[in-house]
């Protein structure tokens, strides 16, 4: 008699889990529902949007639960009646209590973005480029209670080079994180049973939530923090500079040698090759703006219409 298909619940919510998604439907294995956060006002018009995942589980034809909370006692036993082997979570932004981790026969798998035990919480991606980390990856863990405290199972890993921004280290992490999990999902389903790794005791961090009020530059820090901070918060929430009395966003920026006495903030040099602002130590050469209710555009384009910054 043919073994039964691995029986499993998702659960995520944004863009992020989308291939982790894709990756359970390819599997093999028997879907049995998706949950995602409830949709959530967004846009200039904050009109109610489904979330990446629900749009990708409800084009699959999966059904779709989108509970506030699963505290409670209801929605635990809704879950619980789907008899899942396994439940594995990406990006789900909802704590799970550990009468829910209970409920699946196999536990709950995490794909989190970051080598654990280095940057566990809500932003390991945009933290690990904004730290000058040279490597990132994904690790397939075996949740337990603690915060990302779970034994991994597989990892990917993935160097962070000076061109990276958090969008393009996040797209690279989700495409790995799949990967592991497929391979995960597929050795389950040959009979394997995988060697869970306890995490080191040394070098935890924590990834704080991103906050739009981390965005403005301080040219007192060195101009190289100053570039991370750009490529880490791209694209959200964008950093932002004041250049000689206008806050603009700033895209594109890169830390340069340079050693004067002059005022941090201050424009050093304003040319096609961009607009020089001195730092701490260093300078930052601000290639690509965007001004308020504009769109992006190059540093020479904005000088067009700040001829006033130009300088020989």
């Amino acid at each position: 008699m043919p073994a039964q298909p691995l029986r499993i619940v998702f659960a995520g919510t944004p863009d992020f889990a989308v291939p982790c998604l894709a990756a359970c439907l390819a599997s093999g294995a028997q879907l049995l529902a998706v949950y995602t956060q409830p949709d959530r006002p967004a846009g200039r018009g904050r009109k109610l949007s489904p979330s990446p995942v629900k749009m990708a589980a409800l084009d699959a034809g999966i059904t779709v639960e989108q509970p506030e909370s699963l505290k409670d006692d209801q929605v635990r036993a809704h879950l619980a009646a789907y008899q899942p082997d396994l439940m594995v979570v990406v990006a789900y932004g909802l704590i799970l209590p550990r009468k829910v981790l209970a409920i699946p026969r196999l536990g709950c798998w995490n794909v989190h973005g970051s080598l654990l035990p280095r940057w566990r919480g809500a932003a390991p991606i945009q933290r690990a480029v904004l730290a000058g980390d040279r490597e990132t990856g994904v690790d397939l863990m075996q949740m337990e209670a603690g915060l990302d405290t779970g034994p991994t199972l597989i990892r990917r890993s993935t160097p962070i080079t000076r061109d990276d921004t958090g969008g393009s280290v996040h797209d690279r992490l989700a495409e790995l994180g799949a990967e592991a999990l497929a391979e995960g999902l597929a050795r389950v389903m040959a009979g394997e049973v995988l060697t869970p790794t306890p995490q080191p005791a040394e070098g935890a961090t924590y990834a704080h939530k991103l906050d739009k009020a981390e965005a403005l530059l301080d040219f007192n820090l060195p101009a190289l923090d100053l570039e991370r901070k750009v490529r880490a918060f791209d694209p959200w929430p964008v950093a932002e500079a004041d250049i000689a009395g206008e806050r603009v966003r700033v895209w594109d920026a890169r830390a340069m040698p340079w050693t004067g006495d002059t005022s941090p903030g201050s424009v050093i040099n304003a040319s096609r090759q961009g607009i020089d602002l001195a730092s701490a130590e260093g300078m930052l050469r601000i290639t690509s703006v965007q001004r308020a209710g504009g769109r992006r555009i190059a540093a020479a384009d904005y000088l067009n219409a700040r001829t006033e910054l130009r300088t020989p």
